[in-house]
């Protein structure tokens, strides 16, 4: 096990929380560093004021937005550094 970490925390945050000071791609089984945040909902099940973020790298950022995309789901991508990670309205 791991000194500091917070499987809960990364758990609940899909990479928000996840070990260390670096933010991380939420593709599963990367672990490499995100460059690009997507911030997307499901219409289907929420309104406006629900939706998540998700982190990508550079190799899963196209990947990611074309599932949610797939989907019919609302999803605008923008570099992590344009904000903080949690900034899902343009303002946190």
């Amino acid at each position: 096990m791991r000194d500091g970490f917070d499987l809960l925390g990364a758990l609940q945050g899909a990479g928000l929380d996840a070990i260390g000071d670096e933010p991380r791609c939420s593709r599963a089984a990367c672990g490499a560093d995100a460059t690009t945040r997507l911030v997307w909902r499901n219409p289907r099940i929420h309104d406006e004021s629900r939706r998540k973020v998700w982190l990508a790298c550079d190799e899963h950022a196209g990947y990611l937005e074309g599932f949610l995309r797939q989907r019919d789901f609302p999803v605008a991508a923008s570099p992590i550094s344009a904000g903080r990670l949690d900034d899902v309205d343009g303002h946190a």
